[in-house]
């Protein structure tokens, strides 16, 4: 068999006539395979490459085509450009949410989504395959001689109290970019108003504001970065450098994203792609989290103190246009402070 892995890199793609801001790119399988499963995802190639040649090791006739993309520009290629993806998968649980409500997703039914805990699926059209933590990343090198924070308020005062420290290295989501981060912003701040009052904290510190969890991650290795504010746990637990950081769930409350995965209405190929998502959700159950993002981290945390987000029509509360604009511009008003 040929293999062939590409990256493309921040780049559009020209087999997509640049109708949107693709992040990376990868073929797997033979390049000459009868069939070709197209998935456009959230998640790193890094990240799912594993699942991937599982996969293939036991379908040899079938290559799998992997775009990688922000999850606003995953939702702009279905929703509004209506592009051929057979998978779609996204951490960004309201916006798939809202994708298979706008009538954008496909129903499917087996003896594997059968099986799934009713927190795993929704309308049998959205389904769960991780359970994924948001989380402090701290620099233990920043750290020294301070105390961790366990939770949102001994972090607004260890902030409070160490400004010529945090200055400039503090990091978190930019929620007008990412469609995760706006999920764990509107989450936090339905969860406590301790959201707010950190916020605000953090908006004084000059903060720097991210796209992506690995992105932050990086900056917190090099030392750029002091903290990094709602990671999710089960990137950083896979990181070749973590012993540079510690990782804490927050005690107060920690926001649980759960990884969806549906068939888009686009899908050339819903039987194959059938195939593929039924073979996720058997590497994932009974545990609830996949081999590639597992976060262990949850084993060993207090489940009361676990705010798991519930799939269903809920999350579209946030996606309203008005409450969209209200939520960012008050979030703007916290974060940008001059």
């Amino acid at each position: 068999m040929r293999s062939l892995i590409f990256s493309l890199g921040l780049m559009c793609l020209s087999t997509l006539s640049n109708a949107f801001e693709a992040e990376d790119h990868a073929v797997f399988g033979d390049e000459d395979a009868g069939q070709v499963l197209r998935i456009i995802s959230t998640a790193d190639i890094a990240f799912f490459k594993p699942m991937i040649q599982s996969y293939l090791s036991d379908h040899p006739d079938v290559a799998v085509d992997y775009t990688v993309a922000s999850s606003s520009e995953l939702m702009r290629a279905l929703y509004e450009e209506d592009l051929s993806f057979d998978l779609a998968i996204s951490s960004a649980m309201d916006l798939q949410t809202k994708l298979a409500n706008d009538g954008l997703a496909q129903r499917h039914s087996s003896s594997q989504t059968q099986n799934l805990p009713d927190w795993a699926v929704w309308n049998e059209m959205v389904f769960a395959f991780t359970q994924e933590p948001a989380a402090f990343v701290i620099s233990n090198k920043a750290f020294e001689g301070l105390p961790l924070p366990e939770n949102r308020q001994q972090l607004i005062n260890i902030l409070r109290q160490n400004p010529e420290i945090f200055r400039g290295r503090v990091g978190t989501y930019d929620i007008r970019q990412s469609g995760s981060g706006y999920l764990f912003a509107t989450q936090d701040a339905r969860a406590s108003d301790t959201y707010w009052r950190l916020t605000e904290v953090i908006g004084t510190l000059d903060p720097k504001l991210y796209c992506c969890t690995a992105d932050m991650i990086d900056d917190v290795v090099s030392g750029e970065l002091a903290i990094a504010y709602n990671v999710l746990a089960s990137y950083a637990e896979q990181s070749a450098q973590s012993d540079a950081f510690t990782i804490i769930l927050p005690s107060d409350f920690a926001i649980v994203m759960l990884r969806t995965v549906l068939i888009p209405t686009s899908s050339e190929k819903p039987e194959l792609a059938a195939g593929f998502l039924d073979f996720v959700l058997s590497q994932t159950f009974p545990r609830g989290t996949s081999p590639l993002l597992q976060s262990t981290m949850l084993d060993d945390a207090n489940q009361n103190a676990l705010h798991r987000i519930r799939l269903g029509p809920g999350l579209l509360v946030y996606l309203d246009q008005f409450k969209n604009r209200s939520f960012i511009a008050e979030w703007e008003s916290a974060i940008l402070q001059d």
